[in-house]
């Protein structure tokens, strides 16, 4: 029996919810890989070392989950293609962009969104990307450079705002 008290789980989840959101782009399935992810912490509890960083361990154990997942479900399409339906009023230039921005990183591979997602919106160092993915910290600085260089590919191919030629 431990005899440590348990970590706190809860104040994780806030982060966890935006990582799973940004991994999968469907809010249902990030709520999925979530509650995934604390049943699989709760049950492998024993196994985290109190004192080391909870919040690389729950990202590494969501990662796994994701990467499971993806192995077996591939690809979900309907996704991106609802992000491309997104209505936007005029003049909010700021939700075309960010619209831009997720199709752009549901195009990546899952290695470099991984990482890019870690290291840009969870601000990880790369040595904790590195943990949570299980690879060295030159492949993860080597993808993330590959993840910058895709995006701004896909960003300057694609015009924000898909006009239709009316005469």
């Amino acid at each position: 029996m431990r005899l440590s008290p348990k970590p706190d789980l809860i104040e994780h989840l806030p982060r966890l919810r935006r990582y799973a959101r940004a991994l999968t782009g469907d809010a249902t399935r990030a709520d999925d890989l979530v509650q995934d992810t604390l049943e699989r912490a709760l049950v492998k509890l024993d196994l985290w070392q109190p004192g080391s960083d909870l919040r690389a361990w729950l990202f590494t154990l969501m990662h796994n989950l994701f990467a499971n997942q993806a192995r077996t479900r591939r690809p979900q399409d309907a996704a991106l293609d609802e992000a491309l339906d997104i209505p936007v009023s005029g003049g909010q230039m700021e939700a075309l962009a960010a619209r831009d921005m997720h199709v752009a990183l549901a195009r990546l591979p899952d290695g470099q969104r991984e990482v890019i997602l870690l290291v840009g919106l969870e601000q990880f160092s790369y040595a904790e990307a590195a943990q949570v993915l299980g690879v060295p910290a030159g492949t993860i600085m080597s993808r993330l450079a590959r993840a910058r260089e895709r995006m701004r590919q896909i960003l300057a191919d694609e015009p924000a705002v898909q006009l239709k030629v009316v005469k």
